[in-house]
Order: structure tokens, then sequence, then C-alpha cells
């Protein structure tokens, strides 16, 4: 966790170290050390963005955001122009990667989920993916393959996911290698994770993906979510907000802009066995609730 001081108020922010992107807990903080020493005053937001996009450059960013929140008596919400106060939102749930049992087991415990998360690995996946839909047939699913496939798989795979329920696939292919999506014939939305990181992603993405996943640790924080959230919106993009294995303190800044997005992945506090005092979600039901005593000011 990450707190700013300007010797009468704080901001906190917490970031996940993304190993995808060689980020360790070591080189995040690092970063955020010889960040801090960098930041003056009224200039602090516009000197973090110089950062590089990540972990580290989210966490200064909420903290910042926290802070103008508290020295100007007003919640983040309204310091960042979005209109709204953050409302309760359901989040997708998440059935890891297993075996076909395993994962039709997992399922059978979120009945009444409106949109589940089905993680694979380029195994058995269309006998996984099936066997989440039978356990809760009236879920839209989520199918994130991670950059598992290979191109024959996706090919084989593809034209069998609506009958199975699955309403978005993510990431099927590796980023480096997603240029065979261009023009490819789908019944199901594309949406773009390792493929999509801040604003400079946007021209990579164009005609290969219909969604994109804003994760704050990618993007470098709040501030640049809200502007790929509307960049995204403004070209045709429909977005998903996602989040790393996290708290509460993480998630709440994403929640600012969930009303907005489509699909809503924010259910690492879910995840926990233990989150921070003061938060109001409800782990049976999925449902997220924003707490001011965590983050955003009253």
């Amino acid at each position: 966790m990450l707190e700013l001081h300007d010797g009468q108020h704080s901001g906190r922010a917490e970031c996940v170290p993304y190993a995808r992107y060689g980020e360790s807990i070591e080189s995040v903080r690092a970063e955020i050390e010889a960040g801090c020493r960098g930041l003056h005053g009224s200039e602090a937001r516009a000197e973090a963005h110089a950062m590089p996009a990540g972990a580290a450059r989210n966490a200064i960013d909420c903290a910042l955001w926290e802070l103008e929140a508290k020295r100007a008596g007003k919640p983040v919400w309204q310091c960042a122009g979005l209109g709204r106060a953050p409302e309760p939102v359901y989040t997708m749930r998440t059935v890891s990667v297993g075996s076909v049992d395993e994962m039709r087991t997992a399922a059978l415990g979120f009945d009444g989920s409106q949109v589940i998360k089905v993680k694979v690995d380029g195994g058995q996946d269309l006998e996984r993916i099936e066997a989440v839909h039978q356990a809760v047939p009236t879920a839209r699913l989520v199918v994130d393959a991670n950059e598992a496939w290979s191109i024959e798989q996706l090919a084989a795979w593809l034209p069998r996911l609506p009958e199975l329920g699955v309403s978005v696939l993510e990431q099927p292919l590796h980023a480096g290698r997603d240029s065979a999506l261009e023009g490819l014939p789908r019944e199901v939305l594309l949406c773009a994770d390792e493929s999509f990181h801040d604003r400079q992603s946007f021209s990579s993405i164009a005609g290969r993906y219909d969604m994109v996943n804003i994760k704050l640790d990618k993007a470098g924080g709040l501030s640049e979510a809200i502007y790929c959230m509307r960049l995204a919106q403004s070209s045709g993009f429909q977005v998903m907000l996602g989040c790393m294995v996290s708290t509460s303190l993480a998630i709440a800044p994403a929640l600012l802009l969930a009303s907005s997005a489509e699909y809503v992945d924010l259910d690492a506090p879910l995840l926990l066995e233990t989150d921070r005092e003061g938060a109001l979600h409800d782990r049976a039901s999925g449902l997220l609730r924003p707490s001011p005593s965590i983050w955003g000011a009253d």
C-alpha cells in the first residue's frame, strides 16, 4: 500500500505488480520511491504521468487523486469530473482453470450469477466451457484464454462458442500473434487484454478486437483509465473493467468507472479470505459496494 501525505491530508492506493511485463514487488517499490521523490505540488499528477504505464504509476496516480479530493473536501468522482458517484455493481464471477469436473463444481457455486468468467489454458477447453454452461445455463460466459490458444484451436473452437453460452472471448492468441484476428468472422466479441495497455494500444488493436480490458495496473492509474474509457467509447469499442488479485483499496478507483462499462470483472476482493476493514461487498451475490472509508474521500 502507498500513502502520500502533504502534512495535513493523505491519499492511499494499492497496486499489484504484473509479472507478465517483468514487474516484481521489488521493482515496483523502487519505481514508486523514485517517482514520489520527483512530485511537486499542483504538478504532481502530470509529473507522475511521465512515468511508464504500470503498477507503480497506478499507485501514485490513485493516491494523488484521493489526496486532492481530501484537500478539496470533495469525493474523487467529483474532482475527476465523472458526473455521478460510483454505484453498487455486480461483478462477474471467476471459474479458475482446472479439470472439467472441478470447473463444473465451481460453477455450481455461482448459480444465479449473470456473467461468469471461465479461465482456460488450451487443454480440454471446449469440455470445460460446456461443463460450466451446463452447470449455470442462464449465465453469459466470458472465456479468458490468457494467450493460450493456437490459431488452429481458435479456428476450430470459435464457431462452437455461441452454442455454449459464450458472449466474449478474451485474448485467445498471444499478443504478438494476434494479427490473425483481423477480419476474422465471429459471433462472439473478442476482447483485448494482454494486447491492450493504455491509449497507445488503440492503433494496434483496431480491426482485431471489439472490446478492451482496462486494468488500472496496466494503464498506469485512474487518470489513464478515464481517458481510455472515453476513447474506447468514442472509437466503437466495448469496455471490460478488469483487475489483478487485490484488496478493495485497489478496486475502489475502478468502481468509479464500472457503471459505464459493458462488463465488470472486479471480483478480486471476493477471492481473498480477508479484505480491508470497511469493505461493503456482498460476497455471496457478487455485489460490489463503494466504501469511502477505504478510498475516494467523503
